[in-house]
């Protein structure tokens, strides 16, 4: 009775009417057509987004006129006049790129990703190879690419080409990698793995081969620099000691060497290598992780000092056949958050897949910010090939005119090693900066304590262990010097042209940043000084418009050598460093000697 008269009490608009009364039969009907309007807008919205979103085509920055990287949209059956250009244009490139050229098959010359059908990239594959071999070069494809417009079209691929000129006359590509990394991370295991060819057992066998001194064999640890090779043919293979090879076969049948300098990862052993970053100028830095460790040890160290020399760095985790798949995550994050820091403001790029290799190796060289990180095993050889790419395809930092350039300049050899070889006499080993050394040329050597040069004949040249009658600016090598006296000899010093007057100096001034101090720097501090293969402890003589420094502040520094007087050049980098204290710079002013005579008479026979 309460439910009728309440149900009687509601007025007619506000009834709840039940499923078959008419008002809900027509609010149903104008539901219905409501919803059906509200689709067909819908529908109508989205094709039109569909219209206007349509993924555009996608692009590479323009080509440039310099450089090594070719953009080609088609190269199907050329006329003779045409391919004889085409074969032109190669060489300039393979120059450009000092033996190595990169061609973008199926790209307009604005960057535009056009595609080619697979007739004709087919093709122009063939053409490219025939213009390959009429300039004595290979060709190896690094990846195809399908080019995706969002619409209903032809399968369309661009095709990324490496070109790599067969070497002749030992002129083949050496880039220089600096192996850094603490102690017990895996550096030395995974250069022997690279450079034999053989996995490691899981006890370091395949490091033996690199230690030079019984401690090291006994320790495991290096103390010393040493050099270990790997090279690529002109079809990208590797070339290394797994065939029985000898260091002279690998240079010969290599159109590409990679020349790893191991340096020490303990942090006794920490002015060795600053030595080897200073002196041995290499091109890119290797930074060893492990894995189950994570950064730990002089990892940021040396992570920091390649960073002030601005050295390109790339990371490599080792050791992760040791540890779970969450550990080695944990360690790339850990890696990740470091470089993301301001203060190296990096972009890290994890390499999962060979065409993740690739592109590191191209932007690698193109953008300082990149940072290219592998996960690998030295044990069971996982993502191993991944690195081997990498290595591969990595190009060199400076260009053919950059090169020649060098090459126009008087000669300067500057001296890393010295040794005593039987039956040859004093050898000296170290990095040629500028100009061109040939077997039987005439130099001068210093400066000795007295700031004196010295006369000497070049004999015999090896470079990578095998004989070389010419090397060129920015090559290592060894020359053989003969009878001459070793102990007139050190670290340091520069063999130079007869017509080159070298100004040595006692002190010089650098504008330099104070990295860390546990105090303050002022007048009086006396630090250890690199400045490439310059190495002695130096007294700071004033700092100008400041009495004092602390950490992060900058200044111009007077320097004064304690020893004996030094060949510096200006503008070259420089790092102090003194217990905790760390400093870098650069050389602003050199201050000669108040009692240099003059160039004859610096110039003594032995």
């Amino acid at each position: 009775m309460v439910d009728l008269l309440q149900t009687a009490a509601v007025p007619p608009g506000n009834r709840h009417d039940g499923p078959g009364s008419l008002s809900n039969i027509k609010g149903k009907k104008s539901s219905k057509k409501s919803r059906a309007r509200r689709g067909k807008q819908s529908r109508k919205r989205r094709n039109k987004r569909k219209r206007n979103n349509r993924t555009p085509p996608p692009i590479l920055p323009p080509e440039a006129e310099e450089g090594n990287i070719e953009y080609k949209l088609k190269l199907v059956n050329p006329t003779q006049y045409r391919f004889e250009h085409l074969a032109t244009q190669l060489k300039w490139r393979l120059q450009e790129g000092r033996g190595e050229a990169v061609y973008q098959i199926g790209v307009e010359d604005n960057g535009l990703l056009v595609g080619l059908t697979e007739a004709d990239m087919k093709g122009s594959l063939k053409t490219l190879k025939r213009m390959a071999e009429k300039v004595g070069a290979d060709i190896t494809l690094l990846r195809e690419r399908e080019v995706d417009y969002g619409l209903d079209r032809n399968i369309r691929k661009i095709a990324e080409v490496l070109v790599r000129k067969v070497p002749d006359d030992q002129q083949f590509l050496d880039l220089r990698v600096a192996v850094l990394g603490n102690v017990d991370s895996g550096k030395s295991t995974l250069l022997g793995v690279l450079t034999q060819g053989e996995l490691d057992n899981g006890r370091g066998r395949a490091r033996l081969n690199l230690f030079r001194h019984l401690h090291e064999i006994q320790t495991g640890r290096t103390s010393s620099i040493s050099f270990e090779i790997l090279g690529f043919n002109s079809k990208g293979e590797v070339v290394n000691y797994s065939e029985s090879r000898t260091a002279e076969e690998i240079c010969e049948s290599s159109s590409k060497m990679i020349t790893f300098i191991d340096l020490a990862g303990h942090h006794k052993y920490l002015k060795t290598t600053v030595f080897g970053l200073t002196s041995y100028c290499p091109d890119f830095a290797m930074l060893v992780v492990s894995a189950n460790t994570g950064i730990a040890g002089t990892t940021r160290e040396h992570l920091g000092l390649a960073m002030a020399l601005k050295v390109p760095i790339f990371i490599v985790v080792s050791k992760v056949d040791l540890c779970s798949r969450g550990t080695v995550e944990r360690t790339v994050r850990q890696l990740e958050r470091v470089l993301k820091q301001p203060g190296c403001n990096k972009i890290p790029m994890v390499v999962m897949n060979p065409d993740d290799a690739v592109t590191a190796a191209q932007q690698f060289t193109q953008s300082a910010c990149i940072t290219p990180i592998f996960t690998l095993s030295s044990v069971s050889g996982e993502s191993l090939d991944l690195l081997k790419v990498f290595l591969n395809i990595l190009p060199p930092l400076s260009n053919s005119k950059e090169q020649e350039e060098l090459m126009q300049q008087l000669t300067e050899f500057q001296v890393d090693e010295i040794y005593s070889v039987p039956d040859v006499g004093t050898v000296v080993g170290g990095t040629l900066y500028s100009g061109v050394c040939r077997e039987g040329e005439r130099l001068v050597v210093g400066p000795t304590e007295e700031g004196r040069f010295l006369r000497l004949k070049v004999g015999s040249i090896q470079r990578n262990r095998s004989a070389c009658r010419v090397l060129k600016a920015g090559q290592a090598a060894t020359l053989a010097l003969g009878n001459f006296d070793r102990s007139l000899l050190r670290k340091g010093m520069v063999m130079v042209s007869p017509k080159m007057n070298p100004t040595i100096c006692c002190q010089f001034e650098a504008a330099i940043v104070l990295l860390f101090h546990a105090k303050t720097f002022r007048r009086g501090s006396q630090v250890t000084v690199h400045v490439g293969n310059v190495r002695q402890t130096a007294t700071v003589e004033c700092l100008h418009g400041k009495d004092e420094l602390r950490t992060g502040e900058r200044a111009v520094v007077r320097f004064r050598f304690i020893k004996h007087p030094e060949y510096l050049r200006l503008s070259a980098k420089l790092l102090f460093r003194e217990g905790v204290t760390k400093g870098i710079g650069h050389v602003t002013r050199l201050l000669p000697q108040d009692q240099n005579l003059n160039h004859d008479q610096n110039l003594q026979d032995y």
